[in-house]
C-alpha cells in the first residue's frame, strides 16, 4: 500500500490488518512510521517510482494508493506509473486509488472543484486527483482499477461504524442533504471493495 503513513492510509492499513490481511506499508520514510501494527511490513516505497511498483506488485492482490502532499502532478504521475507497470504484468494486482471528493458532481451539474466558491488552497490537489481519475478512465486498458472519492466537504477522522452507503459520481447524502464520512469508515469501504469487488474499472463514493 502506497501512502500508508498518512491519515487515510494508516487507517486502511489497520483495517486490512485487523481483518487478517497481509499488509505491506510503502512509505517514503519508514523510520518515521512507528504507529502501525507490529505485524505490518513497512518498506521504503514511492508510487511514482517504477522500481517501487515493480518490487511490490508481484506479491500483491491489490495495490492501494492513498498518497497526499506534493504538487499537482503527484497523483497523475502515480496513476501513470502504476498503470504503466501493471499493464505489462501477466497477473497484475488490481488498483484501489483513494482519490478526491472534489471530482464528484455538484448540484449545479459540474464538478465541485469547478464551483466558483471552491477553496483556492485545495484547487491544485483537486486538479491533480481529477487528472488521475481521467488517466484511469482513458488509459488503463488491461488494468483493473477502482477510484474511491470521499465526500467533497465533510470528511474527517472520527468513529468506525462499519456502515456506509455507496454512489458513483454524485455524493451520497443523508436526510439533511449532507455528505459525511469518517476516515475510519472510508477504510472499511476500501477493504470491503478489495474483499468483494463491486466497482471494477469505475469510480465510486461513500457516505452515511
Amino acid at each position: 500500500m502506497f501512502g500508508a503513513g498518512g491519515t487515510a492510509g494508516s487507517r486502511i492499513v489497520v483495517e486490512a490488518y485487523q481483518r487478517g490481511h497481509r499488509v505491506t506499508a510503502a512509505v517514503r520514510r519508514p523510520e518515521a512510521v512507528t504507529y502501525l501494527p507490529a505485524g505490518v511490513r513497512v518498506v521504503t516505497g514511492d508510487a511514482t517510482s517504477e522500481r517501487s511498483v515493480q518490487e511490490l506488485a508481484p506479491d500483491a492482490d491489490a495495490l492501494v494508493v492513498a498518497i497526499g502532499g506534493g504538487d499537482r502532478e503527484l497523483w497523475r504521475d502515480a496513476a501513470a506509473t502504476i498503470v504503466g507497470v501493471l499493464r505489462d504484468m501477466p497477473a497484475a494486482p488490481r488498483v484501489v486509488h483513494v482519490g478526491g471528493g472534489a471530482t464528484l458532481i455538484a448540484p449545479s451539474g459540474g464538478r465541485f472543484l469547478d464551483e466558483p466558491d471552491f477553496p483556492a488552497e485545495y484547487r491544485d490537489a483537486a486538479l491533480g486527483q481529477a487528472a488521475a481519475l481521467d488517466l484511469y478512465r482513458s488509459s488503463a486498458d488491461g488494468v483493473t482499477w477502482t477510484y474511491l472519492s470521499p465526500p467533497p466537504l465533510e470528511f474527517h477522522p472520527g468513529q468506525r461504524t462499519g456502515h456506509y452507503r455507496t454512489g458513483t459520481d454524485h455524493p451520497v447524502v443523508d436526510g439533511q442533504g449532507r455528505s459525511v464520512l469518517s476516515y475510519e469508515d472510508l477504510a472499511v469501504a476500501v477493504v470491503d471493495e478489495i474483499e468483494n469487488p463491486r466497482f471494477g474499472n469505475a469510480r465510486f463514493t461513500a457516505g452515511y
